[in-house]
């Protein structure tokens, strides 16, 4: 794999890959540019010649939210660098959130923090039952503040405010239970 997404291409249908298996495909800078710029690119097409997207993790784990490396970066960063970081994955959910054809989310191992975002903006989600859930950010102080405007819509209210209050991790199951999951299938194969 050369960068930190994949885009393919069958007939009418797109498939998004985040490609950073190594990190459990976790955003930095690269990735949420690329993100953005794909589902730009692809909402962009003539309504004819797209019918779905399919968004997915390489490997074991869909996404585990940002990069801890990256977000190391972010302590020396000014607050107008952080404030341009914060408006570059906001724009990065909302060209996802935004895109004028079905997004389906195929979610394996774990979806946290930013993980979780990218479910809240999608269409439709299914999920392995071994799949855990969790806005685990707030376990380092860090409220899930860019996301919540997608996720409290998705899940409601004071669903998000227990989760984002305690950073637990929950099952495939509970995601169904809350909304933010619509399917949930045995395992990989499944899928």
């Amino acid at each position: 794999m050369s960068g930190p997404l994949l885009v393919s291409r069958d007939g009418p249908f797109a498939r998004v890959t985040l490609a950073r298996p190594e990190v459990r495909n976790a955003f930095d800078a690269a990735l949420i540019g690329e993100l953005r710029a794909a589902f730009e690119s692809l909402a962009d097409e003539p309504p004819d010649a797209l019918r779905g997207v399919v968004l997915a993790g390489s490997g074991a784990v869909f996404c585990a939210g940002a990069d801890i490396e990256w977000m190391r970066g972010a302590i020396r960063l000014s607050v107008e660098d952080n404030e341009r970081d914060a408006a570059a994955m906001q724009a990065m959910f909302t060209a996802i959130d935004e895109c004028p054809v079905p997004v389906i989310a195929r979610v394996t191992g774990a979806a946290l923090g930013g993980g979780i975002g990218l479910c809240a903006t999608a269409d439709v989600v299914v999920a392995t039952a071994g799949t855990t859930f969790g806005f685990t950010e707030t376990k380092l102080g860090i409220l899930p503040a860019v996301i919540s405007t997608f996720v409290v819509p998705k899940v409601g209210e004071s669903h998000a405010r227990a989760l984002f209050a305690t950073g637990e991790r929950f099952d495939a199951e509970r995601a169904k239970g809350i909304g933010l999951v619509h399917e949930v299938l045995a395992d990989d194969a499944a899928l």
